[in-house]
């Protein structure tokens, strides 16, 4: 029987070669035996190295994987690129797979769907929340004029070219994976979890790109993105496009502090998280946070120490000398377009009542979402606040001032609320506030978030 090629549930499956039969050049360090169904398997997203070996090693191989074909676009309406945005789309043309890496704001949208525009393959583009899905959905529709398939919101239309989530990829890709010759994974940062990166490993498309203005993750697995997606292939840094592409900004840093309630109830929430740890590594050498983590759920005062953690947590978060200080910027900015990021659900909740304007949360409906931006973007609302759902992505309406009260360490966040109020509009100047607690881990979080050169020359002022 002459050998074939197939794809099965997220892997190649190699047919008519016995189990020591493997030939030498198709390499032992892809293959497994399937004892089961007497064939030999691999990850799909090894398909593209398969077929280079099954060429060299000379070997007849009837291949059945691919189910993508080439798409037809409807009336194209792109708009013209940038020099930078050209680079990356030839850089990317040259080799067929890797990352993009570009500022918020630089049009990384734009590079992919000319990339789209060229290649004319089925294709699968992967966001990270509902909100982008859709939005990719509209700029295709728009750019391509291509209905897409949307695959994810309890939605599942699969079409020669779909849009879904990487939640909803790493479950359908077992189904999907023979479906497109190219994949796009916006915001790639997110591929590497122990989840789904399933995604890329499941997927058969031998064109991939990656998306993200910032690659690098905490837990340091941005090293996979290599193997998942491929090597980086244009990286525009954020000094290329500062008052070019993107406005010229500043980044002010304003310390307040608790008052004497707050500090108080933080100073002993501190003293007993302190005390337990204490006493925790008299015992065990090493004792860490994610050791009191795991014994929640059968230790009561590993239980009762979480929990004055994150009361300590949420006091730095929800600091009364914030929305004083929030108060006295909207006031400075009064004609200003302003967007409010804060670090917790709670807080959002009191900025929104405290000054009266809209909301935007996680669990926030996309209609809701959808009014409150289009509001925004009127001038119905002179300004917004969100906890994580403005981070990354979404197509923001063009503000120039940005509030931070809290947040994660990472820089990549940062860079990414940064990001909101950078888009040019004319020579106005945007500005970031980050708003810090004095003597409070906070200080640490905020040091952490602008160690990259996006933050360098931030200026420190007291209101």
């Amino acid at each position: 029987m002459k050998p074939s090629l197939a794809f099965d549930r997220g892997t190649l499956c190699l047919t008519g070669i016995g189990q020591t039969r493997l030939p030498q050049g198709l390499g032992s360090d892809l293959w497994q035996w399937d004892k089961r169904s007497l064939l030999w398997r691999c990850d799909a997203l090894h398909y593209t190295e398969v077929l280079e070996r099954i060429g060299k090693a000379g070997l007849g191989v009837i291949d059945t994987v691919p189910r993508w074909r080439d798409v037809r676009w409807g009336r194209i309406n792109l708009p013209v690129l940038r020099t930078e945005q050209n680079e990356a789309v030839d850089a990317w043309l040259g080799s067929g797979a890797g990352l993009v890496i570009m500022p918020t704001g630089t049009g990384k949208t734009e590079v992919a769907l000319a990339i789209m525009k060229q290649t004319a393959v089925s294709t699968l583009v992967v966001a990270p929340v509902r909100d982008l899905m859709y939005q990719w959905h509209q700029r295709i529709l728009r750019g391509l004029n291509y209905d897409a398939g949307i695959i994810g919101d309890n939605i599942y239309d699969l079409k020669a070219v779909s849009v879904t989530t990487y939640d909803s990829a790493y479950i359908h890709m077992d189904k999907l994976g023979d479906h497109f010759g190219m994949i796009v994974f916006d915001e790639c940062h997110h591929l590497p979890g122990r989840l789904r990166r399933d995604a890329a490993v499941m997927c058969a498309a031998p064109m991939r790109l990656g998306l993200t203005a910032t690659p690098e993750r905490s837990d340091g697995r941005h090293v996979d993105l290599e193997w998942l997606i491929g090597p980086k292939l244009y990286e525009m840094p954020l000094a290329k496009a500062r008052g070019r592409t993107l406005a010229e900004y500043e980044v002010v840093r304003i310390p307040v502090h608790l008052n004497p309630e707050e500090r108080a109830r933080y100073d002993s929430l501190s003293r007993h998280v302190r005390g337990f740890m204490y006493e925790r590594r008299k015992d065990q050498d090493g004792y860490s946070w994610e050791d009191l983590c795991a014994e929640t759920c059968k230790d009561p005062g590993a239980r009762r120490a979480q929990k004055a953690y994150f009361a300590k947590q949420a006091i730095e978060d929800r600091a009364e000398e914030k929305l004083r200080v929030l108060e006295d910027l909207f006031r400075l900015h009064a004609d200003a377009m302003v967007i409010v990021f804060t670090g917790s659900n709670a807080m959002a909740r009191d900025v929104s009542l405290r000054f009266l304007i809209p909301c935007l949360l996680n669990h926030s409906k996309k209609h809701e979402r959808r009014d409150i931006l289009e509001g925004f973007a009127r001038g119905d609302y002179p300004a917004i606040v969100a906890n994580q759902v403005l981070d990354e992505g979404v197509d923001v309406p063009k503000a120039k001032v940005a509030v931070v009260l809290g947040g994660k360490s990472s820089s990549r966040q940062a860079i990414q609320r940064l990001g909101r109020v950078l888009r040019k509009s004319g020579s106005d100047k945007a500005v970031l506030y980050e708003v810090v607690c004095e003597e409070t881990k906070e200080e640490m979080r905020s040091r952490r978030r602008r160690r990259n050169d996006a933050y360098q020359g931030t200026r420190h002022r007291r209101i």
